[in-house]
């Protein structure tokens, strides 16, 4: 998996197409979390301080591709990451692939950093059209995948971009080496104890990852709502928590897989439930065992909080991917922030942790501790589809190191 990095190449004078990952949460006009853009910050800095050009592609939300949107325009990104460098920030225009794109792109001088406008405004670009693909590549000498949390898509920016520019130097920017490394190589040969944690809403997210890491693994903690479906399989009361029926074969197959493997699958003896999905409900219990009838499980409990927590400490590898509980309601956060801290300390003790982006990563800011943590990932979908042991075809295009 190793490639070549941006940090490799001369870059005087030369423009270096770099995709980012500046699909950022925006409320009222304003960004409430920039770690996406803060995390391409190394990359750029490595292109400009060297007197090359940043030409910037990213995508933002989901518009329908009929042009533009000003709630998903890049404007509010161009500003940020402007303060963060401290440099102004080009952005010419409602559209990345117009007159005006491609002279501001020409009109750069060394050093300049041009963000263009949201790729998504145009359908080409979730098509993976190599039309569209051929007009952004003629912006660059160099293309530069440094958007890690779109690596796993097949989008015309990822796949397309890089095909048109065979014949130019395509790299890692110094995000996607980091997640590459910390994802894959520290999966290849992880040191033992090697616990993975699994939480989040459903099974069926995680059956390929639990499939792949079952056999590396010493223990797999599980937690979040697709434990119930776990439990059912194995025949205990759980209410009215969330279960999917559908893949109650699947649960049981991945428990005889784990037995068999002779890894520790642990799943939540004690819960903490509401009588109701909200953040307050009228009644909130505590169930050791079964779940009584009208109840639903949103949090692991306290006994099962220890258990994990006691595993967690002598882990010497930890991979997290998926939250506990209901983490952004306080009366369901304490499992998945109990979680956050044994693993926090586990890392102290020389551990190497490395969360999985997304409610993950969300968690780890909440408490205060993703700077404790080896690695928080920026993607989503992307960390776990690689944590699944899948190739992705927008790495697989760059050059070999």
């Amino acid at each position: 998996m190793a490639k070549k990095t941006i940090a490799q190449l001369e870059v005087s004078g030369k423009r270096v197409l770099i995709r980012v990952d500046f699909n950022v949460p925006i409320e009222n006009g304003a960004i409430s979390d920039d770690r996406r853009i803060a995390s391409a910050v190394p990359t750029i800095k490595s292109v400009i301080s060297r007197g090359g050009k940043a030409v910037l592609l990213s995508h933002m939300g989901r518009p329908e591709g009929t042009g533009y949107v000003a709630e998903d325009s890049l404007k509010p990104c161009a500003d940020r990451l402007s303060k963060l460098l401290g440099i102004p920030v080009g952005f010419p225009s409602h559209d990345c692939a117009d007159a005006d794109a491609a002279a501001a792109v020409n009109a750069m001088k060394n050093g300049d950093v041009v963000l263009l406008e949201n790729l998504r405004f145009h359908k080409a670009e979730k098509k993976g059209d190599a039309t569209f693909a051929a007009k952004l590549a003629a912006y660059g000498d160099i293309y530069v995948n440094d958007a890690f949390g779109t690596s796993h898509r097949p989008d015309a920016s990822m796949v397309a971009v890089p095909k048109a520019m065979a014949v130019k130097p395509r790299v890692s920017g110094l995000l996607v080496e980091k997640e590459i490394k910390f994802l894959s190589e520290a999966l290849a040969k992880p040191a033992k104890p090697f616990v993975v944690v699994l939480g989040g809403a459903k099974v069926s997210d995680k059956m390929a990852c639990i499939e792949n890491l079952l056999p590396k693994a010493d223990a797999v903690l599980v937690g979040g709502a697709m434990a119930y479906t776990f439990l059912k399989a194995q025949g205990h009361g759980v209410g009215t928590s969330r279960v999917e029926e559908d893949r109650l074969k699947d649960a049981k197959r991945m428990l005889d897989l784990a037995a068999k493997l002779k890894c520790d699958l642990h799943l939540p003896t004690d819960h903490v439930c509401g009588n109701s999905f909200s953040e307050a409900p009228s009644d909130i219990e505590v169930f050791d065992g079964a779940i009584k009838d009208g109840f639903m499980g949103l949090d692991i409990g306290p006994k099962t909080q220890t258990r994990y927590a006691m595993t967690l400490r002598k882990a010497k590898t930890i991979v997290w991917n998926g939250p506990m509980g209901v983490f952004e309601w306080k009366a369901f956060a304490t499992g998945t922030q109990q979680v956050a801290k044994a693993i926090a300390h586990a890392t102290k003790e020389g551990a190497a942790s490395i969360v999985g982006g997304g409610d993950s990563a969300a968690a780890v800011e909440q408490f205060g501790l993703a700077d404790q943590m080896t690695h928080v990932s920026t993607g989503g979908g992307a960390s776990l589809e690689m944590l699944e042991g899948k190739r992705f075809e927008s790495v697989d295009l760059l050059d070999e190191a």
